[in-house]
């Protein structure tokens, strides 16, 4: 089966044909660096990783622009509450965002550009949409002509005599109706001249010059959050067609995080924070939470199902160390060849619409049997059958970002507490498998002593179906 993804344009799954032979171009709208990211903000950043990576993994070569948004009401707003810069304020936060990115195992874009750092190519934008007719100039300000565009409303589904935009009403419009491209000068605010006056750019004009500029006009996917549908996503999609350009061959929408069923949103005052998040799990148990669901699906946020995830991956990091150490490593790519059953639908998962539940169910099911290996004392083939089973493991994780033993997980010489981490982990995994060898013969007064020398130094053992794991207790 080939790659096939949902294209929110058409509401159907449709097979993923690139462009150009061996190389795709995604676009996938950033943040505005307005504040802290929230778990609800990267999820977007790690659903689109993943997809990222499944497409190296079929061999293109991948294209990605993930803009930042570092101009806009809410950063202007914030910045003058606190009484900083807008661009310090801004800066600060793309930092921020960034951070979050790279802590939570997310490959780096290959290009990160700034709307301020675009503006001759806006201005070229709205220039050609003025000339088609589809803009107009008034009291400084520049905006689109949502009537002269036939086909907008078509990506959201939106009939055109309900919508509203969400701006504040002004009086040079023509229609109520029609979104604003570039906004006049006020006093106390950033601005750039234009020849219809000076002012600063309108949301959805950004993303059509980078996504153009840096990818064409016209490009493979474009990807962002269920909630930029509309207005932005039809904005973007009505602007840069209108001028003549293809703009985007698929659509790609993730849905949301939500907190007692609303979505996570800063106005709404119930986000949680990364660097918070940071504090109650490692960023690779979070990375597991936030792409375990379909990127599709909503995923409600809840203290319980976040442990639940962080115990399931332990389980899986538990597995491959021990394979590892007892087994040694074969090279994780050789078993991106495999035509094993479960590499096979492992595959078929991925290339349904990223079906990334399905696919860790593949991973959960070869863990159970990897674990079942490692108990078999009968196996005599000196761990070879081992080591490609634990790698095969690792090339489905890797495929996910998720290998226990990945670069994004592990620095060269990380710091000194990432050092003391590993250490600890070390000694207790060896002490686990002490424990696992003193129960399979039956020795229960050493196992339980064990259990209890853990326990003494604030290490939790629990023992399911997939072997044990541990957790280090709050204060120690």
């Amino acid at each position: 089966m080939s790659l096939h993804l949902h294209d929110t344009g058409t509401r159907t799954t449709r097979e993923f044909r690139p462009l150009q032979d061996g190389v795709v171009s995604i676009y996938v709208c950033g943040a505005t660096v307005q504040g802290i990211p929230h778990i609800g903000h990267v999820r977007s950043g790690l659903n689109f990783d993943v997809l990222r990576r499944w497409l190296i993994v079929a061999g293109y070569d991948v294209l990605l622009v993930r803009n930042v948004t570092d101009i806009d009401d809410k950063v202007l707003a914030k910045a003058a509450a606190a009484g900083r810069p807008w661009w310090e304020w801004a800066a600060r936060f793309e930092r921020a965002f960034e951070d979050a990115y790279d802590a939570l195992g997310c490959l780096p874009p290959s290009i990160t550009p700034r709307a301020t750092g675009h503006v001759p190519q806006m201005i070229q934008l709205m220039q050609r949409l003025i000339d088609r007719g589809h803009a107009y100039a008034a009291d400084g300000d520049v905006y689109f002509s949502v009537t002269s565009h036939p086909s907008y409303g078509e990506l959201s589904g939106q009939r055109l005599s309900e919508m509203q935009q969400g701006e504040t009403a002004a009086t040079g419009k023509r229609d109520p109706r029609d979104f604003t491209l570039w906004k006049a000068a006020k006093p106390g605010e950033p601005s750039w001249e234009t020849p219809w006056g000076a002012g600063r750019p309108g949301w959805h004009l950004e993303c059509s010059a980078m996504a153009t500029y840096y990818l064409g006009p016209r490009f493979d996917i474009h990807g962002g959050g269920a909630d930029l549908v509309f207005p932005h996503h039809e904005n973007e999609v009505a602007q840069s067609t209108a001028a003549g350009d293809g703009f985007a061959e698929y659509w790609l929408h993730n849905a949301w995080v939500t907190m007692s069923g609303e979505k996570m949103s800063k106005s709404l005052g119930n986000t949680v924070g990364i660097p918070v998040m940071l504090e109650r799990v490692r960023a690779s148990e979070l990375r597991y939470y936030l792409v375990s669901a379909h990127y599709r699906s909503n995923l409600e946020y809840s203290e319980e199902a976040l442990a639940e995830a962080a115990k399931a991956y332990q389980r899986i990091e538990a597995f491959v160390r021990k394979a590892v150490g007892a087994a040694g490593e074969l090279p994780v790519a050789d078993a991106g060849s495999s035509t094993s059953a479960a590499r096979v639908e492992f595959s078929a998962a991925m290339d349904d619409d990223l079906n990334v539940p399905r696919a860790l169910a593949v991973v959960h099911n070869q863990v159970r049997l990897g674990n079942q290996l490692l108990a078999d004392d009968s196996n005599s083939d000196d761990g070879g059958r081992l080591a490609e089973h634990v790698a095969l493991v690792r090339w489905m994780l890797a495929c996910l970002g998720l290998d226990p033993l990945g670069a994004e997980w592990h620095t060269a010489a990380g710091s000194t507490e990432d050092r003391a981490v590993q250490v600890l982990g070390d000694l207790v995994e060896q002490l686990l498998a002490e424990r696992q060898t003193a129960r399979a013969a039956r020795d229960f007064t050493s196992a339980d002593a064990i259990r209890d020398r853990l326990l003494a130094v604030g290490v939790a053992v629990e023992d399911g179906p997939d072997g044990p794991t541990w957790t280090v207790k709050d204060g120690n």
